[in-house]
């Protein structure tokens, strides 16, 4: 296993992205990056900030003869998806990513790699580092807290960005420019029940688990039709429950909000005589979600697990409730674009299911690029919910990003990618929510663009950073540089 990352080229990149590996930032626990890019600033000489929302600025004067140029922002944000395998034992709060090479990629054992915004985070370092190069005046802007809430775009400060205008290095396929993005909104349903004594007598305690689904991005990989573990697991309970007069006991499906759940638990207690059945049903109802998902899926596992007896239980009613608004509750893609085919235009992501002896949590992401309908989907859930006996709260709203196909940044940097690979790069927009439109909307003069290297399958341990890419990556974003307009 190669974990030398920085024989790799372009080195200055792939050099930071080395010792940024090593920083353990999980989002919400970013303090050692934002110390690193701190300690880099000085030592470079340049002059930084960090504001109130724990974003950090660093300016580099223009190179000589390049001061007319208009100023250019270079965004990433900070901190990474702390995603990892049941079997891998790894604490994203201390210990760094065991990143190595894999051919012609880049990836980690076990875990998320935070390719995802680190590499976008390591070539604003390079340009800043590379006093070689030449460009106008850039600021590097390294935004806080992106993956759980996009905290550090919100509390962005308003009059502190000089540039005019903006580079945002969080995409993921190279050759690809973005000049939209999704909005976002989240929908919290709490159930609230007093838990019942576990039955006495003739029981037995059994973990179901579904595990295996390839899981991804809630905004990349959603038109993908993977498997959501929380759907799997509540379609086999709400149908179980009542066959096998089994109880629910507890539930912990998904993780992040913006991630596709690739697994989920539940504990439940049934009379012993019933178990051998419930097991027989089990296997077969493997089978079924298996060719379900055939050239989709691949290493889908739904079993159970024989556990101790738990003393408490949710109520039979709150619990079957539960299941039916779990499989009535909309999940995926629910419109694609007309305008721009192959878009995804309104989706969900039933993200999170979880109790703690008193409540059951249960957590959306709904993405849409027309703000209506995000409102609409996010009133469609709530209204499932509340049938079922739980209360919606939907928050953190934000609007997306629309397009503008007269942008000089767009044409200039369409030209640059012809003259660098002969051929034009794909205009697009995103269904995930870049930070763009909230930044956008804090500055709304700036002119914007999105574009990385290709990363594969991000918030899933099964990350990866094409090598190769980023040297394209990183030399289109030095020809960008070069190539700034002149200021008017």
């Amino acid at each position: 296993m190669d974990k030398n990352l920085k024989q790799l080229q372009p080195a200055l990149v792939w050099k930071h992205f080395a010792e940024i590996v090593q920083i353990p930032r999980p989002s919400s626990h970013e303090e050692k990056i934002r110390q690193y890019i701190i300690d880099f600033a000085k030592a470079k000489g340049l002059e930084w900030k960090e504001d109130a929302a724990h974003n950090v600025y660093v300016r580099k004067p223009a190179t000589k003869g390049m001061e007319n140029r208009k100023g250019v922002v270079i965004q990433a944000h900070l901190d990474m998806v702390p995603q990892k395998n049941n079997d891998k034992v790894f604490d994203f709060e201390n210990d760094p990513i065991e990143a190595y090479i894999d051919g012609d990629w880049v990836t980690a054992d076990g875990t998320t790699l935070g390719a995802d915004n680190g590499i976008g985070a390591a070539a604003i370092l390079a340009v800043l580092e590379d006093d070689t190069l030449v460009h106008g005046p850039v600021e590097g802007l390294f935004t806080a807290t992106e993956e759980t809430g996009m905290d550090g775009a919100f509390g962005l400060e308003e009059g502190m960005l000089q540039g005019d205008m903006l580079l945002n290095l969080d995409s993921e396929t190279e050759g690809e420019l973005y000049v939209g993005c999704a909005g976002g909104m989240d929908a919290t349903t709490t159930f609230t029940y007093e838990a019942e004594v576990a039955p006495a007598g003739d029981y037995a305690a059994v973990k179901l688990i579904a595990k295996g689904m390839k899981g991804g991005h809630s905004g990349i990989q959603i038109g993908y039709q993977r498997a959501n573990a929380n759907k799997v697991l509540f379609r086999l309970l709400d149908s179980a429950m009542k066959s096998y007069e089994m109880q629910l006991a507890s539930v912990d499906g998904g993780g992040l909000r913006n991630a596709i759940p690739r697994e989920a638990e539940a504990v439940v207690v049934l009379p012993t005589a019933k178990v051998e059945a419930f097991k027989a049903a089990v296997a077969e109802y493997e089978q079924t979600i298996i060719k379900e998902y055939d050239e989709i899926e691949d290493s889908i596992a739904i079993y159970t697990e024989s556990v101790a007896m738990p003393a408490e239980v949710i109520p039979t009613e709150v619990a079957a409730k539960l299941a039916k608004a779990i499989i009535g509750c909309p999940d995926g893609v629910q419109k694609m674009s007309i305008a721009m085919e192959g878009l995804v235009q309104t989706s969900t992501n039933l993200a999170r299911v979880v109790s703690d002896g008193k409540t059951i949590k249960v957590q959306c992401l709904l993405r849409s690029s027309v703000r209506s309908e995000k409102e609409a989907l996010g009133q469609a859930m709530a209204a499932v919910f509340s049938l079922a006996g739980g209360e919606t709260v939907l928050s953190g709203s934000y609007d997306g990003w629309n397009p503008n196909m007269k942008s000089p940044i767009l044409a200039a940097m369409t030209t640059s990618y012809e003259q660098l690979y002969g051929k034009r790069p794909a205009i697009t927009a995103i269904h995930a929510g870049l930070e763009c439109g909230i930044i956008g909307s804090k500055y709304p003069n700036l002119d914007m663009i999105s574009f990385g290297p290709t990363i594969c399958y991000p918030h899933s341990p099964d990350e990866k950073v094409e090598i190769a890419s980023v040297a394209k990556f990183y030399d289109f974003l030095l020809r960008t540089l070069e190539n700034v307009p002149v200021k008017e």
